[in-house]
């Protein structure tokens, strides 16, 4: 047996001291954030490992877009899996526009006359949509009439990362990197409506299906995978189905607001996934339960032990 060790803040000096000592309570949060943390460090020092990262919610506009691009750099991630939301808020900072936090006593409808839209307590201007139409329009302009039709999403992506100049853009880094990044909800975003619009004038075809043998080569030919899940829905499952060619994950943390009782993705506890073949019966991982806007940076700064 091993005996609960208590916090001593006497002992403590940095955040990764502190996640360290979580790691050494029970089962309770603290806990549980402990144990995340070492299986996100076996993700990032194991060279055999393709490790995921899965982007559900508005991980971009809650602050997360220079960690994941940091990330990127380092090359600690092989593959991210995207909902199209936090595609397009990326790219609506790549193009010189920014995120705001919502002025105290503001409705929404004062932000509608005003011409904003709300992310919780995060707004956008409409302006800032403006110029992003533009600048994806001018970018299916640029792209040859034979790639409008063949690319896959996650080819039509590197091509858009490779044509932005913002270093700290997720795409960019992902495109520098040679990281894909697979967004099988695409349609559902901004940037999707915009590929319909333009679609009505122009010949564009994205091939979802090549998406998946490219993501399935990728998979087969892993030797282990880890996967890193913020949020659940889509992204969590498209994550999580597509390593069933390999009899599931081998290491995975997910961090979820989520509830269990309703039966739904989000919240089902990584456990589940052993049954379905898309969590490795020997596997470690561990759940979260948190905001991971907040616990996503402190598991990250704890993983690199950076200070």
């Amino acid at each position: 047996m091993h005996r609960v060790k208590f916090i001593d803040l006497k002992k403590i000096s940095s955040v990764s001291e502190l996640v360290e000592a979580y790691s050494q309570v029970g089962v309770l949060g603290a806990g549980r954030v402990g144990r995340a943390v070492s299986i996100i460090r076996r993700m990032f020092e194991d060279s055999d490992c393709c490790t995921y990262l899965s982007l559900s919610g508005p991980m971009v506009p809650g602050g997360l877009r220079n960690i994941i691009s940091h990330l990127l750099c380092l090359q600690k991630i092989d593959v991210i899996v995207s909902s199209g939301a936090n595609i397009v808020h990326d790219l609506v900072e790549a193009y010189g526009g920014a995120h705001y936090r919502v002025p105290i006593g503001k409705s929404d409808e004062d932000l509608r006359i005003a011409g904003m839209g709300r992310i919780a307590d995060i707004f956008v201007k409409e302006e800032d949509f403006e110029t992003f139409e533009k600048e994806m329009y001018s970018f299916f302009d640029y792209i040859s009439n034979e790639d409008l039709a063949n690319l896959s999403p996650s080819e039509f992506l590197s091509h858009l990362g490779s044509n932005i100049s913002d270093n700290t853009s997720i795409i960019h880094q992902a495109s520098l990197h040679n990281v894909p990044i697979f967004c099988p909800g695409l349609m559902d975003s901004m940037l999707g409506f915009h590929l319909y619009t333009y679609s009505t004038m122009q010949n564009i075809q994205l091939d979802f299906i090549k998406d998946l043998r490219i993501l399935g080569e990728l998979v087969q030919g892993a030797k282990k995978t880890g996967a890193i899940m913020l949020g659940g829905g889509l992204t969590k499952h498209f994550t999580m189905g597509s390593t069933i060619l390999r009899g599931g994950l081998d290491l995975a943390v997910q961090i979820t607001l989520d509830r269990p009782e309703g039966g739904s993705l989000g919240g089902a506890p990584l456990q589940e996934g052993v049954s379905w073949q898309k969590v490795q019966t020997k596997a470690n991982f561990e759940t979260v339960i948190g905001d991971a806007t907040i616990m996503f940076p402190l598991l990250i700064v704890a993983a690199l032990n950076t200070e």
